[in-house]
């Protein structure tokens, strides 16, 4: 895939992102989309079970934060010494380092309080956008992209995927299952991931293809 194809789907990604969030603060600053939050809540909390319970919390406790940085080191390390990434670290790092201040920054923006419906544990902080959906978005999505390319077979790119597909989702559900968040607080954070994770790969494919059009010239005019 050439780098204009790249540009294309980051940036069309990007754009997407960008509304889908913008129209959901706005949904939620007009109080338009409450309807939609509740009637989600009870069809999500309405399958309550203790076994159930015991899954999401395990789900909640991998979109956290003191997970989501044991795992980034580890990634950090297998893309050293591993697969010898030296470049993509840059990218990992500013990746999840730069979704948790967004996040920090736009929660501080819209303040929206917690939903008090049902919870199943305690948390503070506002709701809007759910920190447990940007860092799953963030961590899989740039996982995704890093492992794509190690990957020969269909298969294991179909897998790559379906397995961050559903560890995104899972992470999002369990916090709505937990009473901590609405729904639209989970789709908010996906968009607003998104939305830096494809701007943050969009830089770098075109400074990677700007490194090696420079290194091509070089060895040209060398020779």
């Amino acid at each position: 895939m050439n780098l204009k194809t790249y540009l294309v789907i980051a940036f069309s990604i990007s754009v997407v992102s960008i509304i889908g969030f913008s129209l959901i603060s706005l949904l939620i600053s007009d109080q338009k989309i409450l309807y939609f939050d509740r009637t989600i809540i009870g069809i999500v909390q309405g399958s309550e079970s203790m076994g159930l319970t015991y899954v999401m919390k395990f789900f909640t406790f991998i979109g956290s934060a003191p997970f989501v940085i044991v795992l980034s080191l580890f990634l950090l390390f297998f893309l050293y010494k591993v697969l010898h990434h030296r470049f993509e670290l840059i990218l990992f790092v500013s990746a999840i380092t730069g979704s948790a201040i967004l996040n920090g920054i736009l929660k501080n923006l819209f303040q929206r309080v917690r939903p008090d419906l049902h919870r199943l544990i305690d948390v503070e902080g506002y709701s809007f956008p759910s920190g447990h959906a940007m860092n799953a978005f963030t961590v899989y999505g740039i996982i995704s992209f890093l492992l794509w390319r190690h990957i020969p077979s269909r298969f294991g790119r179909a897998t790559l995927i379906f397995v961050s597909t559903v560890m995104i989702l899972a992470i999002g559900i369990s916090r709505i299952y937990l009473g901590v968040h609405y729904p639209s607080d989970i789709v908010g954070g996906y968009f607003a991931s998104g939305f830096w994770i494809t701007t943050a790969i969009l830089f770098f494919q075109y400074y990677q293809e700007k490194r090696y059009n420079k290194k091509k010239q070089r060895e040209k005019d060398i020779a």
